[in-house]
């Protein structure tokens, strides 16, 4: 299972990466890991999760 999740408006990549950090670590408490981040031209981030375990389809 996926989940998906927003940073919103950052413009510094320190506040970025920190916001980045703090959620990855709230969703792995919940049992999910990071799988990829992706960053917008608008300086919001696109987090993409998946489940502890679950392998990735292709």
């Amino acid at each position: 299972m996926y989940k998906t999740e927003i940073i919103e408006y950052a413009p510094k990549a320190v506040d970025m990466a920190k916001k980045i950090e703090e959620k990855a670590n709230h969703m792995m408490e919940t049992g999910y890991e990071l799988v990829t981040v992706s960053i917008t031209g608008s300086a919001k981030a696109i987090l993409v999760f998946k489940k502890c375990g679950e392998t990735l389809h292709e």
